[in-house]
């Protein structure tokens, strides 16, 4: 039987602190964010362990493509987007949602917080740690529709990545950060890791994580500080320019047209469980507040997908 993570009280480690309450780090954390990681002194080697045994749960799947669940009608689509390219929809949820109502047979449900007991869960979270439990795994935004043509180039374009590539999603932060690395990242909107990729990347200190510079292996915390990005992604960006790290870059604007999110959108008004912190953003409720999903099918082409036997 596997042990569960024993979750601190409290802060332990005032170096990493940023935030004074307890809840809220513990939020960030399961938002995939070293500094709060480090704050509350959790047990990496633990948490190691528990991702490892991912692995059985998950063993037989060839071609894994993480679905994150915020909503039942939005993952639905998302299933029978990435069934339709051959790949097996792995639905991962945050525990304030849990897993979808409805499944199509063939995607597999799997609770990846059984063993964390984290308040909150983003699919950053597992992603770090892919290689203790898949060769490869493709993952997305829970709020990214991508056109049928493009879903079978990207499915292709992933299975023939070599064991030591990482494809992320690149955006340009514009003209006036072209000779600073202030505002760089890989974004996780959509991209495929494999196993000695997401090992080394892990080796290094920088992965998908925000905050890579708390990373237990990251030797250049204090000059990352200084000079890089804290987002998710910029570690892997991090990687690719310090270390070497093998990258396939997906233009961004390639899939802008099915982004349906809050960036960008002059009418969104952020809905919170309380404090500011965006750890404990409601994504459930956004993105049925703010999009419609038959419309959103039907600016992509995708009007059949939304119709059942």
């Amino acid at each position: 039987m596997t042990e569960s993570l024993q979750l601190p009280g409290r802060v332990v480690d005032q170096t990493f602190m940023k935030h004074p309450e307890y809840p809220l780090e513990l939020a960030h954390v399961g938002q995939g964010n070293w500094r709060a990681f480090r704050a509350l002194g959790l047990d990496l080697q633990r948490v190691m362990e528990i991702a490892g045994g991912w692995s059985a749960s998950l063993e037989g799947i060839d071609r894994p493509w993480l679905c994150w669940n915020v909503d039942d009608d939005w993952c639905l689509i998302q299933q029978r987007l990435v069934q339709m390219t051959g790949w097996t929809p792995l639905i991962g949820f945050d525990p304030r949602v849990g897993p979808p109502s409805r499944i199509l047979p063939g995607s597999v449900v799997f609770d990846f917080n059984a063993h964390l007991g984290l308040p909150v869960l983003y699919p950053h979270f597992p992603l770090e740690f892919a290689f203790l439990f898949c060769d490869r795994i493709a993952f997305w935004h829970s709020d990214l529709l991508i056109r049928e043509e493009k879903m079978r180039a990207l499915a292709h374009r992933f299975g023939a990545l070599a064991d030591g590539d990482t494809a992320a999603t690149w955006v340009s932060p514009g003209l006036r950060h072209s000779f600073s690395q202030r505002k760089k990242r890989y974004w996780e909107l959509v991209g495929c890791t494999t196993r000695q990729a997401s090992q080394d990347q892990f080796r290094n200190g920088c992965g998908w994580w925000m905050e890579y510079w708390a990373h237990p292996n990251q030797s250049d915390g204090a000059e990352i500080r200084e000079k890089w990005y804290w987002d998710h992604g910029a570690g892997v960006y991090y990687w690719r320019k310090r270390h070497g790290g093998r990258c396939v870059e997906i233009p961004g604007s390639d899939y802008a047209e099915g982004h349906f999110t809050k960036i960008g959108n002059s009418q969104y008004k952020r809905v919170r469980e309380g404090g500011w912190s965006d750890a404990r953003r409601a994504m459930s409720t956004d993105i049925k507040t703010y999009f419609n999903l038959d419309e959103a099918c039907a600016r992509l082409g995708l009007v059949d997908y939304r119709r059942w036997p």
